[in-house]
Formats: structure tokens, sequence, C-alpha cells
């Protein structure tokens, strides 16, 4: 019997995940009112906003897999927004940039998640707007307990809150001081944006369908939208490149968009078939993995042996260098996906894999797409360097810098069958100034595109920035079994692949694949500013054991042993086919629960 840090949590009434507890505890009670999946999700969504804004924001974006009870094919929700109309790649070049900045005005494009929420609730949800929102609205009213990460985030840029984001010095320096970890916090700018919201909403009629759709239009059309754009036509300020720029983001440039509903990607394996968003996410990546590894004798092999970390790992680094030449919005530019998973494809990525790791950017070359595989090489090759600026950059992990952001991740279960897994991101309190009045900061997506021309991530407007977010769902034998994910940008499909197998290949429960050592490499192109590489690299939980690391160091990984249990942000939701509900969530950073009954 394995050791695990908590039970795995079951039932039959209903079963959340997330990576906040508090998030959890409120999806539980919406579904305890009569709530379903869609509902309790969106609730613990904005709830997330509010008590981890170093990882999440209403200004961000968000992929979405929903699974309807009684259907057998997921849906997507789109919630990534697209680059403003003003975002060429002329105009960023003549603001002395070669790379899109980190944080600052330059690097957002139109937000995405709350739309995305809303139009989940409006078209499958159960209960009013209110019931979702109130949640949220008492934790920025009355506080919440300052996680001591979200604490240390403020005070490592609290004087260039004050110097540079005055407007974020208001919000996150109450009184002028960073808050204190475990201290009560209070975003009382952020409690009336949602009350002032729900007002409106409510005026407009009493069928929750119409209140909803009233908030749809008070966002991107009405006050808030209005806000926004009153803020960016006189805003200038300092960026992680190190210069103070205007952004491009208009109100007119969120009254055109709306999130979308697409179908999934998905790949069978061994009896399951799991499900991911689109090549405007990475998680094709994850697909094409599978397709890779399912011809290799990876089902015989210990989870917890070096064969095992250097076989996924070199597998990973496969599938990631395809994401890098391949991958980016199939409305703006020709992705030959059909090639990159089908299992033709895959063997003769499968026969590049060695015994020693390999230290090149090796993406597949596809007929008629050569060009795209040379420049992705190029790319990784240049010599990136990070501007003396500040402010988010690549989401990261507990034992990378706390100046970072990082996301969330959400996954539900209700009684009925229906499932919802998602990860919200973007609007971090660290990568973009509070718009005023609103309690809330824009995000940073758009430091994921290229200024060079002829890339399928090229910067153009109303494009998707090619995102690393990518919840995941699996079906075992064509029923609806599992959604699951994480936070932890490009290393969110590392691992998610990690447990997946796990899962597919052992007789772990979720808690015990999600409590194993996880490992993952950075060996590929960043997606994050300053898009760097680290051929080799391969950071690892010193719990594989001393004999695992060297017997990897010794086929050449570049190995850096992390700090125990600070790898992963894992959580996931399983029903059975008789009807029995499981769920878990990491003990690593001990903020995440499951709970279910």
């Amino acid at each position: 019997m394995s050791f695990t840090t908590r039970p795995e949590i079951q039932g039959t009434f209903g079963v959340v995940a997330s990576t906040h507890w508090i998030a959890s505890a409120v999806g539980m009670s919406i579904l305890e009112k009569g709530g379903n999946a869609f509902d309790a999700a969106a609730a613990m969504g904005f709830v997330l906003h509010i008590v981890e804004p170093h990882l999440n924001g209403p200004l961000g974006d968000m992929p979405m897999l929903i699974q309807l009870a009684g259907e057998e094919t997921p849906r997507v929700i789109c919630g990534q927004g697209v680059a403003p109309k003003g975002a060429t790649i002329a105009h960023y070049r003549a603001e002395g940039l070669d790379l899109i900045p980190g944080s600052g005005l330059l690097a957002t494009v139109t937000p995405g998640a709350f739309d995305a929420w809303m139009l989940s609730i409006r078209d499958h949800g159960r209960l009013k707007l209110r019931d979702v929102l109130e949640p949220a609205i008492y934790y920025a009213r009355h506080g919440h307990p300052m996680l001591p990460r979200v604490a240390n985030t403020i005070a490592g840029i609290a004087d260039f809150f004050k110097e540079e984001w005055p407007t974020s010095a208001e919000t996150w320096l109450p009184g002028g001081n960073a808050p204190a970890a475990q201290s009560l916090f209070k975003n009382p700018a952020l409690a009336d944006t949602w009350e002032r919201l729900l007002s409106e909403a409510e005026a407009a009629g009493d069928a929750r369908e119409v209140q909803i759709q009233a908030a749809r239009r008070a966002f991107s059309q009405g006050f808030i939208a209005e806000a926004i754009d009153d803020y960016l036509k006189d805003a200038c300020v300092m960026d992680a490149a190190g210069g103070r720029r205007k952004g491009v983001l208009s109100g007119q440039d969120m009254a055109e968009w709306e999130a979308t509903y697409e179908q999934p990607l998905s790949v069978d394996y061994h009896g399951w078939t799991v499900w991911k968003c689109g090549v405007w996410t990475q998680g094709p990546a994850l697909l094409q993995a599978l397709r890779i590894l399912e011809g290799t004798d990876i089902v015989d092999i210990d989870s917890r042996s070096a064969e095992f970390v250097h076989r996924v790992t070199e597998t990973i680094k496969l599938s990631m260098a395809d994401r890098e030449a391949y991958y980016g919005d199939p409305d703006f530019a020709e992705i030959p996906v059909e090639t990159l998973l089908s299992r033709e494809y895959a063997a003769t990525r499968r026969a590049l894999l060695g015994d020693t790791a390999s230290l090149e950017q090796r993406p597949g070359r596809i007929a008629g797409f050569e060009a795209q595989a040379d420049a992705a090489v190029a790319r990784a090759a240049r010599k990136l360097e990070a501007g003396p600026g500040a402010g988010a950059g690549e989401p990261t992990m507990a034992h990378l810098t706390e100046r970072r952001g990082d996301t969330v991740h959400i996954d539900v279960i209700d009684r009925w069958g229906n499932m919802v897994s998602c990860t919200p991101s973007g609007g971090w309190l660290q990568s973009s100034p509070v718009i005023p009045g609103l309690g809330m900061p824009l995000n940073s997506r758009a430091q994921m595109f290229w200024l060079d021309e002829g890339l399928p991530t090229s910067l153009a407007p109303g494009r998707r920035p090619r995102t690393t977010l990518t919840p995941s769902m699996a079906s075992w034998q064509g029923v609806p079994t599992m959604a699951f994910g994480t936070p932890g940008g490009d290393q969110q499909d590392q691992w998610q692949l990690m447990l997946f197998l796990r899962l597919a290949h052992s007789q772990m429960n979720l808690q015990e694949a999600i409590d194993a050592p996880l490992f993952h490499t950075a060996h590929f192109q960043a997606s994050f500013y300053p898009r760097g590489t680290k051929p080799g690299h391969l950071m690892i939980e010193p719990s594989f054991g001393e004999g695992v690391i060297d017997d990897l160091r010794g086929r050449g990984h570049a190995v850096e042993v992390a700090e125990p249990w600070t790898v992963g942000r894992l959580t996931a939701a399983k029903r059975e086919a008789n009807g029995l509900l499981r769920a878990a969530a990491t003990p690593r950073l001990m903020q995440a629960y499951a709970i279910g009954r």
C-alpha cells in the first residue's frame, strides 16, 4: 500500500478540488445549495481571484473543458482573449522591443476569463448570478487570510508599486504597508465592482439568463470596459523590459470579443481517451507524448525509476519542440494537427528516443512546414535576456522567485455527472497595474507572441496567444471518467502526463498518484519572457532517491534537485461507472484541497 499525505475523497453527491481550500469549500457549498458543476466552478473561480491574486484575476484568461451529463464528448469553452487591434509587430518594434515584456500594458490581450464563466453558467448552470458571485463579494469585502506567498510577493515589489504603479499600491499596500502573512486582507474596490455588476444585471430582469447577459454587457461594453479604456488612454507605466510604455487595448476591443465553444482534440491510449483543448494551447503536446509512449514499454516501467523519468523527459522534449514549431491560433495559421497526432508521425519521433539526454531542440520536419521547424530551432538558439524592469514573467513554483506569477486549477463533478476542468490564470497582481476603481489588474498573456513575422505565434490583431493553460479530461472505454489539471506554465502538461501514466498503468488511486514524486524539464523554449532555454535541464524532487538522481546525471541530464514537496500542484476528480465519485489534491504548498461527500 502506497503512502499518501491525506485520503482520497469519495462520495456520490459531488466532489470539488482546487488550489485553495476556501475555493474548494465554496464550490461544495454551491453544490449543497442545488447548483451544479458549472455553478460551483464559477463560484470557485471568482473566489480564487481574491484568495490567490498573485496567480489569477478577473481580467485574465481561461480555457475550460466541460462534460455534460449524458453526453460522450466534452466541449471546450475558449476564454482566451485575443490581441488588441493596435497590437501589431510594427508598433511593438517601434517601441524598441525585440520581445514582448512579461509585465506592463503592452503585455495585455483582451480579458477572457469573465465571459467564459458567464457563458458556462448561462448555458449550463442552475443558480442565479448572485448565488455565484456572493462568496467572492464576501471575501473581498470582509477579508480572507493572506497566504504567505501572496504576502511575500507583495513585499518583494512594494517599492516598485509605490514608485511605478501607484494604483497597485492603493490596492495591495493598505495603509502604505505590505500586508503580513496570515493577516486579514480585503479588496473593497473589487467588492464594489461585483456589487455594481450584480445591481445592473438584476435591474435587467428576473430571469437568470437575462441577468447573466446583462452582466456580460456591463463587463465588455459597460462600466468595466469604460474604466479600462479611460485608464489606458493616458497610462504609461514601467514594464519588465525596463521602459515606460502605453498599452494598445481599448474598450472597443473588449466590446468585440466574447467566449466561444469549440471541439476538443483527443487521442486513444490503452482503453482511455484523453481530451485537450486545441493548438492555441500547449495541450496537444500531452497527446503527442502519449502517441510516442504508447509504442514503448512504458506500461512495464516503474514510475519511480530513473528509466521512467528519462523516457518521459525525452518524450516531452520532442512534443514540446513541436509545440514551438507548429502550434498557434488555427484561425490565423495552418496547423498540421492531424499529422502531429498521428501514429505514423509519432513513430518517427519515437525513433529519436535514446539512452542519454538530448541537448538539442528537435522539432519534427513535416512536409510543407520545414521552414517553421528551422525557425523554431533558430529562436531557441538566441541569447535572450530579461530587461531591467519588474513584474511577472514566467509562472513558477515555490523553489523559484516569489515575484513571478502562476495559475490556479479547478475540477468539479456533480451528482448528475456534469464535469468541469478549467485552468484560470492571468491578471496577476505583479503583472500589470490595478485599474482605478475596479480593484483588478490586466493580464500579460501577450508575452507568448513573437515579434517575428510569418510564425503561427506571430503577434497579430485578433489572434490568440498560444497559451500554456491546459485542463484535461479522460474517458475510460468511451465513458466520461476524469477531470484533472495543474498550474505551472510550461510544466502543466508534464505533471499531468505523469499523473495520467500512473493512473493508467498502476493501481494507484488519485491521491497516491498525485503524492508520488514529480519532475519536469525546462530544456525547450520557455513560453514566458524572456523566453529562454536550459538544454538538458531536469528538475526532480529528492524523494526519487539518490540512486535515481545519480543515474539520471549519468545519462547526461543537467539535474536540479528541488526542495522537498515543491514540484506540481495537481488536482483531479473521477467518476466511476457505478456513480462513485473520487477527488484528490496536492499537499505541495499546503493550499490545495479536495472536498466531497
